[in-house]
């Protein structure tokens, strides 16, 4: 029977001219137009693009573990992105009010709305999404999440809930560490694959870290 997890989860050089448009003539060359005046453009501006090593596995288990880690990946990203952003706004909206207990009551409502749009969808992970959502919630927010419980709630609700997801040997404390951690760095790899084919919107991770670095470490030698 499969055990299931649930916790209420809260939560490039700018052009300093005034640039008006950019059009094109009929001989195909793009022009852009500032102050008034036509300036050729000898450059078309690309993304960002991280080259990915190709993927090779040194067994079949190695590549099952590997698929089964994406899917699980690719369905818990979304909610710690919306972690990241509610945590964001949040964050902003508590600096505006002055006291304490306007504080209190934006929380609960935050609480309250986050509870009743997602605590079905969350009830639905299993131990393993679980563990996998901790992990990423601390890649986007830079806090794991038994701190966000706690922060947002109390000391003794976040060590309630922590106690209660290790029946299910799930950690609240745990930690994103793809530099130490292989199983970590196999999601950063799904996540960036995934970011660059446009199954996952991208999301700035809050942790540091060199993912050609972190490769070379976990893939490149042996």
């Amino acid at each position: 029977m499969k055990k299931q997890f649930y916790f209420i989860l809260f939560f490039p050089l700018f052009f300093w001219a005034q640039q008006d448009e950019v059009v094109q003539d009929s001989t195909m060359i793009e022009y852009m137009i500032i102050d008034g005046d036509s300036i050729p453009r000898e450059a078309i501006d690309l993304e960002e693009v991280m080259i990915l090593h190709k993927l090779k596995f040194s067994s079949k288990e190695d590549r099952r573990t590997y698929l089964i880690l994406r899917r699980k990946t690719k369905k818990v990203y979304p909610y710690a992105k919306l972690a990241a952003e509610r945590l964001e706004s949040l964050t902003e909206r508590l600096e505006s009010l002055e006291s304490k207990r306007q504080k209190r009551r934006y929380s609960r409502k935050i609480q309250k709305y986050i509870e009743g749009e997602f605590s079905d969808e969350l009830k639905k992970l299993t131990k393993t999404e679980g563990q996998i959502l901790i992990k990423l919630v601390h890649r986007q927010t830079g806090e794991t999440t038994f701190n966000l419980v706690k922060n947002l709630r109390n000391g003794w609700r976040a060590f309630w809930f922590n106690n209660t997801a290790k029946l299910f040997n799930i950690d609240l404390k745990r930690e994103y560490d793809p530099e130490n951690v292989k199983e970590d760095y196999l999601i950063e790899d799904i996540l960036q694959r995934n970011f660059q084919n446009g199954s996952l919107k991208r999301q700035k991770s809050v942790i540091d870290y060199d993912f050609y670095a972190l490769t070379n470490k976990w893939i490149n030698k042996k």
